[in-house]
């Protein structure tokens, strides 16, 4: 199995032998169970999906959920994500998956959804120079001009301008695994993931480590 769920909890640093600091992310990743095996006959493709084990059981879960989770005899769960299978690899409904699929020093692609930042002006947003900041000049953190007046007589598309920032799904590759705490199953991870604190993380194991 290439990939699992998991959570963010936390930045902090670990320190090597020779005393240098490595500042890490700890994920907890798991434990996971297999809700669904989808295969080549039926579904046309070789995958897995999986639902993340969570303290709180969800509530207000509807009948065709309940359903779907009781054809696998687990209990249903607020997350769920489709990994591919290795060819050779099987799993079946109910199968818990662990942080122990992954080992040290093992490179892996962290997906998860960016902090919110709201409606922001261009000089936060994209990072322009704004204007001069002195008495008088009227521009200061406006984006200037965006296009011409008599021809072409309209904007282009993908213009820079003030919108949302953040809130988007970002993956960030190749980070490399520094501990793996197989008890509790957090994983450590070289440098920043993604979100916030408790955000949803999806772990897959990364294709050009």
């Amino acid at each position: 199995m290439n990939g699992m769920l998991g959570r963010k909890l936390g930045m902090t640093q670990i320190f090597t032998e020779d005393g240098t600091a490595i500042p890490v992310t700890v994920i907890k990743a798991g434990p996971c169970l297999v809700v669904q095996r989808k295969t080549t006959e039926r579904d046309g493709y070789e995958a897995v999906q999986l639902g993340l084990v969570e303290e709180r059981t969800p509530k207000g879960v509807n009948r065709p959920t309940q359903g779907h989770f009781k054809r696998a005899g687990v209990a249903p769960t607020r997350r769920l994500a489709e990994f591919m299978l290795d060819e050779g690899e099987d799993a079946q409904p109910g199968q818990q998956v662990r942080a122990s699929i992954f080992a040290v020093e093992e490179h892996v692609d962290v997906q998860g959804t960016s902090k919110g930042k709201g409606f922001q002006g261009v000089v936060r947003r994209h990072g322009f120079a704004g204007g001069r900041a002195t008495h008088g000049s009227m521009f200061h953190r406006a984006p200037g001009s965006i296009g011409q007046s008599s021809y072409p007589s309209r904007v282009f598309p993908g213009m820079r301008g003030a919108g949302q920032m953040g809130n988007k799904r970002i993956t960030v590759k190749n980070l490399k695994i520094v501990k793996i705490d197989e008890e509790r199953n957090h994983i450590f991870l070289e440098g920043a993931v993604p979100g916030p604190r408790n955000g949803y993380v999806v772990l897959r194991r990364a294709k050009r480590g």
